[in-house]
């Protein structure tokens, strides 16, 4: 039975990432009843992501620093997408979205898993640039340029998933990842995430 389910879970998370805005309007109209493993695995493939990201940011400091580095992303990432996102269901209704919570959420919810199946992408990016060229400076502008190309596709994926679940908006609150941005870079900062050895 859990496999089963766990077999669910991929194979909808799959096709999540293929077409987010006809995943998530299934959601809003009914016509999918995502199940509790669809939601843990579009949260675990975000967790994979950020994990496995964050470990290649550690290269230059050894294998402790590997670790710590995988965890603190992740930590750092997490936060920063949660804080904000009651902000979002409330002042997305305030405007006049009649989106209901949890197509509120399964819209974020794509979204970082979106983000985290990026950031996995960018890994052999990050490793080669590390490897060839260990200066710190270096590879710290290497992991703000994936940074912002992640940050910029999610905007994109975000902005088409809310407008394809309120056709009649013009408008998306793609204000949130703004948000989701600078507490990102606030928690990177405080946590010493940038900071190559």
């Amino acid at each position: 039975m859990f496999r089963d389910d766990l077999r669910l879970g991929v194979r909808q998370v799959g096709v999540a990432l293929r077409d987010p805005e006809a995943f998530a309007v299934a959601w809003n109209e009914g016509r999918n009843d995502y199940q509790w493993p669809v939601w843990v695995s579009l949260l675990a493939t975000a967790i994979v992501g950020t994990t496995t990201y964050g470990m290649t940011m550690g290269l230059l400091g050894g294998a402790g620093d590997i670790f710590f580095k995988g965890f603190i992303c992740t930590l750092a990432a997490g936060l920063a997408w949660a804080m904000p996102l009651p902000a979002l269901y409330i002042l997305n209704s305030l405007s006049g979205s009649r989106l209901a919570a949890s197509s509120t959420l399964l819209a974020a919810l794509v979204t970082v898993s979106w983000g985290g199946l990026a950031m996995v992408a960018s890994i052999p990016i990050n490793w080669f640039f590390t490897a060839t060229v260990p200066h710190p400076t270096f590879v710290l502008i290497v992991n703000l340029i994936v940074f912002i190309g992640v940050g910029v596709s999610m905007v994109d994926v975000f902005r088409r998933v809310m407008l394809r679940l309120e056709s009649q908006r013009h408008f998306a609150p793609v204000w949130w990842l703004m948000i989701v941005g600078v507490i990102g870079a606030e928690l990177f900062y405080f946590f010493s995430l940038f900071q190559f050895a």
